[in-house]
């Protein structure tokens, strides 16, 4: 049984990883119904919170069939990470997660993210500061290091347990790669064998399907699995990926009228949640994944790109399915 606190997860828990636009409240849902075992919003800058920006304060909004759930907030400042901790507890997370791994360069350049990987000593001061500021448990998701020269996953993740968290996340990636290139297991697997590593840890990195998430699992030994950009358009594969680590069954992706019922899901609840402009344009980003190794879906897809009324995309999404 996996544990993060008091939160009991099962077996190899699947977790969604938080995305910038993208894991918000109608696509969390998505995933919970397909099996994802724990969700996380998408970042929060803990500046904004203070300064009680709407865009921050609506990044944390939940619902209950979310649970459990955690706030992530990231920021370069201890005391701003600090009071951001307590403003997300008061929402009633189920935990806080502290992004250390982001490398977008606004966020870095800011001293963010994974700027935090070149200053262990500040990372440890605000985990430890977050953590004796909340009653809830403390979790953290980080890369390998800064570059390739700079691999120092296994000191970090010794240091951010020192510090009070609970669980530890790994994107086995350097910042240097961002997204490209290949994620590297082999230190994800080191810290898990590290006898002085007594938490759960997470490994994350291109799983893109049941096959590989098992093949992760049972070469590395994690306690269980992040997915971040596979379940992009496809969140479904919580349901497959599932099937395969406890029944070593296969089971096929949703059948094209199915995909479409769950467009329509996501498309409405987002128009609820968002507005139906917004909904529409941010929903661009998940089609491709939606109507994967559908027939010609290549001419259709640039037709959804510049379709703007709710009506139109649904009654084109029907033309796609034959209907």
């Amino acid at each position: 049984m996996v544990k993060i606190g008091h939160i009991e997860l099962g077996d190899c828990p699947l977790i969604m990883a938080p995305m910038e636009d993208i894991t918000d409240m109608p696509f969390r849902s998505l995933c919970k119904q397909f099996g994802a075992d724990l969700l996380i919003t998408e970042f929060v800058s803990s500046e904004g919170l203070i300064r009680e920006a709407d865009k921050s304060t609506n990044k944390m909004k939940f619902g209950q069939d979310e649970r459990p759930i955690g706030i992530q907030i990231f920021g370069d400042s201890v005391e701003s990470m600090r009071k951001a901790a307590i403003i997300a507890e008061n929402l009633q997370p189920d935990f806080i997660d502290l992004n250390f791994g982001c490398p977008v360069k606004k966020v870095v350049v800011r001293g963010g993210g994974a700027a935090l990987l070149n200053d262990l000593p500040k990372m440890a001061a605000m985990t430890e500061a977050v953590v004796k500021a909340v009653k809830i448990p403390v979790t953290a998701k980080t890369r390998l290091g800064w570059d390739d020269a700079r691999q120092n996953i296994m000191e970090i993740a010794e240091r951010l347990q020192d510090a009070g968290i609970q669980s530890i996340s790994i994107h086995g990636r350097t910042r240097a790669q961002l997204y490209g290139g290949n994620a590297d297991w082999t230190l994800i697997g080191k810290v898990k064998c590290n006898p002085h590593i007594h938490i759960p840890v997470f490994g994350n990195g291109d799983i893109t399907g049941a096959v590989v998430a098992k093949e992760m699992k049972d070469r590395y030994g994690v306690d269980g699995l992040m997915i971040g950009r596979a379940a992009v358009g496809n969140p479904w594969i919580f349901r497959e990926c599932k099937a395969y680590l406890n029944k070593g069954e296969l089971i096929p992706p949703p059948s094209l009228q199915e995909r479409v019922e769950i467009i329509r899901f996501h498309l409405q609840r987002s128009i609820v949640y968002k507005g139906e402009r917004r909904a529409i344009l941010e929903m661009r980003k998940f089609y491709s994944g939606y109507f994967r190794g559908v027939p010609d879906f290549k001419k259709y897809r640039m037709m959804l790109m510049t379709l703007d009324e709710m009506d139109r995309v649904l009654e084109l999404i029907d033309k796609i399915a034959g209907r």
